[in-house]
């Protein structure tokens, strides 16, 4: 029984994540034509709503364990993990678009 619940709540979320991406952020920063406030603002809201989805994620992995539902604790520890790693990477992509160019990490003007 677990595991038929932990399936498809695993893909649901996926799914979502994934469409959230595609439709939300995406579509958001192709409507901005290179508006660039707009575009940062799609952006961080696409970040957020990630970290909204991790802390969730994490929430059903205790809710989970207290009921000892084994597959559903390791299909979200799983997508908790998935959702961190998207989670960096926009970061990283965030923090390489925004730092000023040519910039040298030890010089004294960073």
């Amino acid at each position: 029984m677990d595991l038929a619940l932990a399936i498809p709540l695993f893909l649901l979320e996926t799914g979502w994540v994934v469409l959230d991406a595609i439709y939300g952020a995406g579509l958001e920063v192709w409507a901005a034509q290179g508006e660039q406030a707009r575009i940062d603002a799609a952006e961080l809201a696409f970040m957020e709503r990630l970290r909204v989805l991790q802390i969730a994620a994490l929430v059903l992995v205790v809710l989970a364990a207290v009921f000892r539902a084994r597959w559903t604790v390791i299909a979200h520890l799983l997508l908790a993990l998935l959702l961190g790693g998207a989670l960096a990477g926009e970061r990283h992509e965030w923090e390489k678009s925004h730092s000023s160019p040519g910039c040298v990490r030890y010089s004294a003007g960073c």
